[in-house]
């Protein structure tokens, strides 16, 4: 009976892994990963922005990779290298915030991306406020460090390779007559089964983040955050271009939103642009 229910449990994460790959394919039409772009840009001659960037034509080069990034929403895609292009030329043209704003849509699609992060970094060096974190639990940012490690569609090959190796597992405990390798299936089973659930969790986070877009960065040199969505309302702090937050709730022109730091409170949305 524990066997049967084991196995069930297992089909079942195996639909669940299945699905997502499958949601994550349809997000696919959402993100082009970064390694393919490069890949195929390779073959090709030097694209107009890329020669415009080269030229230190950058308001060119912005223009144009802003007709790219439109073409692609066009057709529902999106892609991390366009947008880790369009920030660079946003940083070198000196609109930090609109760098920050692309450097997070293409962190987005291609969290595991070393160049993107490294660029996301120095950028934030240049804005004004430094916000830290209220979350300082070694654990939490180890978790998310993990998880950050691959795109969700990453993260769900991977479960479909560990269930794989599961139901090998499963095959060699109930087929094998020895018991030393019914014990040693039984306990990697149980690991692989929890590794499973892992890369799942991943993947759903991952496919949330770029489907429930909630956070956004401050385009405005400074904005008052108040108590409630009137202008007239208690001003509680302000916050400077290129700050990033999270959005909560929105109520007419107005969000409230909540900082790294955990302050709460409301501005008008046309002083920030969604990531």
């Amino acid at each position: 009976m524990m066997l049967r229910n084991y196995i069930l449990f297992a089909l079942t994460i195996c639909f669940i892994n299945i699905g997502l790959v499958q949601a994550q394919n349809d997000s696919d039409s959402v993100a082009t990963s970064a390694s393919e772009i490069k890949e195929s840009s390779v073959a090709l001659p030097l694209n107009e922005a890329e020669a415009a960037y080269i030229n230190n034509n950058f308001a060119e080069s912005i223009r144009l990779y802003e007709a790219q990034v439109s073409e692609h929403r066009s057709i529902n895609q999106e892609s991390a290298q366009i947008y880790y292009n369009l920030g660079n030329a946003y940083f070198r043209d000196n609109q930090i915030a609109k760098a920050i704003v692309n450097y997070e849509r293409a962190l987005l699609l291609e969290p595991g991306d070393s160049d993107i992060r490294h660029n996301l970094r120095f950028a934030k060096t240049r804005i004004e406020d430094k916000i830290d974190s209220a979350d300082n639990l070694f654990i939490n940012k180890w978790i998310r460090s993990i998880q950050n490690l691959y795109s969700g569609n990453t993260w769900a090959i991977i479960g479909i390779v560990l269930f794989i190796l599961l139901t090998v597992a499963i095959g060699l405990y109930m087929i094998s007559a020895q018991i030393i390798l019914r014990k040693v299936s039984f306990y990697s089973g149980i690991v692989l089964l929890s590794l499973v659930i892992i890369t799942n969790v991943f993947a759903f986070n991952q496919k949330t983040k770029i489907t429930n877009r909630s956070t956004a960065i401050i385009m405005s040199a400074s904005v008052s955050i108040y108590t409630s969505p009137d202008a007239h309302s208690q001003e509680l702090f302000r916050l400077h271009e290129g700050a990033k937050v999270k959005i909560k709730r929105e109520e007419g022109r107005w969000i409230e939103i909540v900082i790294a730091n955990g302050s709460v409170g409301w501005l008008q949305k046309m002083y920030v642009e969604t990531i």
